[in-house]
């Protein structure tokens, strides 16, 4: 008996082209690239304290605090925001200190926070450190 000769079958390798893929993940990329728009917010410097050290002389410190009510504090004490920069210059003639702390509450206008900031501009040789108070 003679033995027929089969034809080679020859398989092949079933695999997916990925370039087409690749080719519309970078036009997407490109088209939020180039739809993205980029928004500079605008804010105010505050400058921090550079060293965390204890001078030898101690100072103390301007504690302005704006509770929930919007009423302003100076070391504890309630004060008109008109009257502000004079209990300031006050304070600085009898004390040594270069620090002003602004605690504002976090129920507190935006805008008294602001006008107080604005008040506080003429001291511009003191440091103004601020955080939020939360009860």
């Amino acid at each position: 008996m003679k033995r027929r000769k089969q034809p080679h079958i020859v398989e092949k390798d079933a695999g997916v082209d990925m370039t087409p893929m690749l080719d519309i993940v970078f036009i997407l990329l490109i088209f939020f690239i180039v739809t993205t728009s980029f928004v500079k917010e605008n804010g105010f410097l505050v400058k921090k304290s550079e060293s965390s050290k204890a001078s030898a002389a101690k100072s103390e410190n301007i504690m302005i605090h704006i509770d929930e009510n919007n009423t302003i504090f100076f070391n504890t004490k309630p004060v008109d925001i008109e009257r502000l920069p004079a209990r300031i210059e006050f304070f600085l003639a009898e004390h040594q200190t270069r620090n002003i702390i602004l605690r504002p509450h976090e129920e507190t206008n935006y805008q008294k926070v602001v006008d107080v900031l604005d008040k506080l501009k003429q001291f511009n040789k003191l440091t103004i450190t601020m955080g939020l108070y939360k009860p």
